[in-house]
């Protein structure tokens, strides 16, 4: 290690407090395949099951379907497809379990899944996605809307001050106000669902932005050598 490259690790180590991820970088990060899965499996539903008994959940999915769900985050498209694998699986089950002609159920009808519901339980896992914060037709900048909203301001106030749609500024306060309460409780619920259920870099995570912060200061007036 050259004395820059030193320097910066030192300088990534104080700002983020460990060397935690420099550490994991170090290590071989293999896919979901090569971990144990009994082991993220089960503490995807002990995080879940930490997370009922501190926030009040909106749907009355089990433990077992918000860790579906939280799955369903880094692995499907969007809502829809969460709730149509939601659904097959609660098909493979009923079938399983002798739903048919016996149970008096319509075999031939599949399971239905609200996606809106599946939404309700995503968010109050504070797994928001991207796209939940763009605002349609850039009727006001959300960063906006989320500082209004930590104010405490009101729909009303906030729409108000954005000179937007109430219902609009209604649908994204509730994604700011879950944006909120994730960074209350640092983000970790969020950072660990997404450090167990990927073998991505944590995008957005603190570690990273704390990384980036630091090596962009340490390394603004300094030459680089690229090998092409």
């Amino acid at each position: 290690m050259d004395e820059k490259t030193a320097d910066l690790r030192d300088i990534f180590v104080e700002t983020t407090g460990s060397d935690t991820v420099t550490e994991r970088q170090a290590e071989s990060r293999g896919t979901l395949t090569d971990r144990d899965g009994a082991a993220v499996g089960e503490r995807v539903r002990e995080l879940v099951a930490a997370m009922r008994e501190r926030y009040d959940f909106s749907t009355d999915f089990d433990d077992a379907t918000y860790a579906r769900i939280a799955r369903g985050r880094f692995e499907e498209a969007d809502d829809e497809a969460i709730a149509t694998a939601l659904a097959e699986v609660r098909e493979v089950d009923g079938d399983s379990e002798g739903a048919g002609e016996e149970s008096g159920v319509d075999s031939e009808a599949a399971p239905v899944v609200d996606p809106a519901a599946v939404r309700d339980a995503r968010f109050s896992l504070h797994l928001v996605r991207e796209s939940d914060r763009e605002v349609d037709g850039d009727a006001f900048d959300y960063a906006d809307l989320k500082q209004l909203t930590a104010e405490g301001r009101s729909i009303v106030e906030c729409a108000d001050v954005l000179d937007a749609d109430p219902d609009t500024v209604a649908k994204y306060a509730r994604v700011a106000r879950v944006d909120l309460t994730s960074t209350r409780a640092n983000d970790r619920f969020r950072d660990e669902f997404r450090d167990l259920l990927t073998d991505a870099e944590l995008e957005g995570s603190h570690a990273e932005t704390a990384r980036n912060d630091g090596l962009e200061e340490a390394t603004k007036d300094m030459e680089t050598d690229t090998i092409l």
